[in-house]
């Protein structure tokens, strides 16, 4: 006679669900520890800036040492240095400033005396010109022969301009009472002093 299976109850699923959900409960419980380890273990962001923050606050800064005393001499030095010659060049420039005055001050006095010079020469020009056609007029109303006497003693540069100022006809009359060779060198210092003249 055939042996018929057994039916399984209700109690063998009951235990295989208990079973099965106990080991998710205890792996879902190992790896949420792990992560509270770690997090434990590793500092957060805002703790590492807190703890940063803080020790930049209570941190002292520190001093910058003291130059060498050989370095601090020879930079004092150079600076004595720099303000002599800045003084030095400042007193140079105030002389050179009072010569530019001074030399200002003379020029104007030099065009001054030099427009009073070129008047005082004008006025001695005008009068030694009236003063040498009042006496070529003389000298043309003398005769000839007189003029001609009293230009042979002169010297030669001082009767020939005489003789070039004196109208034409009365200067050949004074030099035909001359002897040829006074006659000879004035007329060739005349024309000496005409062939230098500017033609135009």
């Amino acid at each position: 006679m055939s042996r018929l299976p057994r039916k399984s109850g209700p109690g063998t699923l009951v235990i295989l669900s208990l079973l099965l959900a106990s080991s998710g409960a205890m792996r879902l419980g190992a790896e949420a520890g792990q992560a509270l380890a770690e997090s434990d273990s590793a500092p957060t962001e805002t703790g590492s800036e807190g703890d940063l923050a803080s020790s930049e606050a209570g941190a002292v800064p520190a001093e910058c040492p003291a130059p060498p005393a050989a370095l601090a001499a020879a930079l004092a030095e150079r600076s004595a240095e720099i303000d002599n010659k800045s003084a030095a060049l400042e007193e140079r420039m105030a002389a050179l400033a009072l010569a530019e005055e001074a030399i200002t001050a003379r020029m104007a006095e030099l065009e001054t005396s030099e427009a009073k010079l070129r008047d005082t020469l004008s006025i001695a020009d005008g009068a030694a010109e009236e003063d040498l056609v009042r006496l070529t007029a003389v000298y043309e109303a003398m005769k000839p022969k007189d003029a001609a006497a009293l230009f042979e003693t002169m010297e030669p540069e001082f009767a020939a301009g005489f003789l070039g100022r004196m109208r034409p006809e009365l200067a050949a009359l004074v030099l035909s009472g001359m002897s040829p060779e006074t006659a000879y060198t004035l007329s060739a210092l005349i024309a000496g002093r005409n062939a230098l003249a500017p033609k135009q």
